[in-house]
C-alpha cells in the first residue's frame, strides 16, 4: 500500500471505531493479546481461512468481505468462461456467471493463454477490447488491444501460474465512458446504501487514475434507494449492481459489510450505448470515507434522510481544500509523490416535519 492508502484506512477504521464506541486500536499486531471485541478493517478482501483465524464470524465483526475462493475477489468473476470445458479454477460458479450475463459488459474471464487466444478471435472482429488483469485497481493493470499479436505480446509478459489463479479478462470496450458506484454498508446493524459517480484524475506520472467519488446516501437498503430521484441511466446501474449482489449468493461463505459495485457507461465499438457492471469490491476503498462520514451522520442525526459526500484524490503541489474538508493526506507519498487526499459533505437533507 502506498503511505497515502495506509493513513487513509486509518481514518476509516477510526470513524468507525468512533461510531461503535470502540477504542481505535491501530495497525493489527497477531502478537498482541487484545481484551473484549475486536473489529477488523482489512485492506483487502479475506478469504474463509483467515477470516477463521481471526475469529470473524459474520458481517458484524469487520468491514469488509469474506470469500471462498481467492479469484472470486477479482473483476474475473464477471465474465463467463468461452466454453464449458475451458480452463477455470476450484470452486468457479457457472451459476453466477449465468445470472449476471444481462448486467455486465460483453466479455470472458480465461485461466489460460490459450483460452485467451481463443477469447479474443472471437471479439477483435468487433473492434477493440479491453485486457484487465482481474487483482488491478482504480485503472491500472489494463491495456486495449486491436489485434492477435498485440495480445500475444501481452501474454509473453504474463505469468502463466498467475493466469490460472486469477485469470484475466476480455471486455468488450466502451467510449465516453462514465463510471457509477452503487453500493452499501452495514456497521452493527445499521445500513446506508448509495449510488453515485467516479471522477478521474491525473496522477503525477501523468497518467489517468481514478480521483475520487462523488455519493448521494440514503439511510436504509435497497428499497431506501430505489425511492430515490435518479436519472434512467443512474437506475439503470442500481439494478444492475443488485442483480450483481444477490448473485454472489452462489459462492458458498460469502460476507460482507461493504459492498461496492462499478458500473461503466457508455458507447461499444459499433456505436451502442452499453452499461454493465465491471467489478466488486468487498473492502475499504477509495469511496469509504465517504461513506464512513455519510454514515456517522446518520447515526448522530435521525432526522437526516439523505447525504451527499464525495471522497476525492488530488495530485500535485499546492492543491486547495475546500472549507470544512476532512484532510486525511497531504504530503509527499514516497511512491506515489505529492497528493493530498479528503473527504467533504456537500449535502445533507431532512426529513419534512
Amino acid at each position: 500500500m502506498y503511505a497515502h492508502e495506509r493513513t487513509t484506512l486509518a481514518a476509516v477504521a477510526n470513524t468507525i471505531a468512533q461510531v461503535k464506541h470502540y477504542e481505535f486500536a491501530g495497525y493489527y499486531d497477531s502478537s498482541h493479546n487484545y481484551s473484549g471485541d475486536v473489529f477488523f478493517v482489512p485492506d483487502d478482501t479475506l478469504m474463509l481461512g483467515e477470516a477463521f483465524c481471526l475469529g470473524i464470524r459474520s458481517l458484524h465483526d469487520l468491514f469488509g468481505g469474506v470469500v471462498p475462493h481467492p479469484f472470486v475477489k477479482t473483476k474475473s468473476i464477471t465474465h463467463g468462461l468461452i466454453t464449458s470445458g475451458a480452463d477455470r479454477p476450484q470452486g468457479w460458479s457457472p451459476v453466477f456467471a449465468q445470472r449476471v450475463r444481462e448486467v455486465v459488459l460483453p466479455g470472458y474471464s480465461v485461466f489460460s493463454a490459450r483460452d485467451a487466444r481463443i477469447a479474443a478471435a472471437r471479439m477483435l472482429s468487433r473492434g477493440a477490447i479491453r485486457v484487465k488483469e482481474p487483482l488491478g485497481d482504480g485503472g491500472k493493470g489494463q491495456t486495449l488491444i486491436t489485434t492477435a499479436g498485440e495480445l500475444d505480446k501481452l501474454l509473453e509478459r504474463s505469468q502463466p501460474d498467475k493466469i490460472s489463479a486469477y485469470g484475466l479478462v476480455l471486455e468488450t470496450n466502451l467510449r465516453r465512458v462514465t463510471t457509477l458506484s452503487v453500493g452499501q454498508v452495514t456497521i452493527d446493524g445499521f445500513t446506508i446504501t448509495y449510488h453515485g459517480t467516479q471522477r478521474t484524475a491525473t496522477n503525477n506520472e501523468g497518467k489517468s487514475v481514478y480521483g475520487g467519488s462523488y455519493l448521494v446516501c440514503v439511510r436504509g437498503g435497497w428499497e431506501a434507494l430505489d425511492e430515490l430521484p435518479m436519472t434512467s441511466e443512474t437506475r439503470i446501474a442500481v439494478v444492475q449492481a443488485r442483480s450483481y449482489d444477490q448473485a454472489v449468493s452462489e459462492y458458498p461463505g460469502f460476507l460482507a459489510s461493504r459492498r461496492n459495485y462499478d458500473v461503466a457507461q457508455g458507447v461499444d465499438n459499433e456505436g451502442q450505448w452499453r452499461s454493465g457492471v465491471l467489478e466488486a469490491s468487498w473492502r475499504s476503498g477509495g469511496a469509504s470515507t465517504a461513506e464512513l462520514a455519510a454514515l456517522a451522520a446518520f447515526v448522530e442525526s435521525r432526522g437526516l434522510q439523505v447525504v451527499e459526500a464525495s471522497a476525492v484524490k488530488e495530485f500535485g503541489e499546492g492543491r486547495n481544500v475546500p472549507r470544512g474538508a476532512i484532510v486525511h493526506f497531504r504530503g509527499d507519498d514516497p511512491e506515489d509523490g505529492p497528493i493530498v487526499r479528503y473527504t467533504v459533505m456537500t449535502r445533507a437533507l431532512r426529513r419534512a416535519a
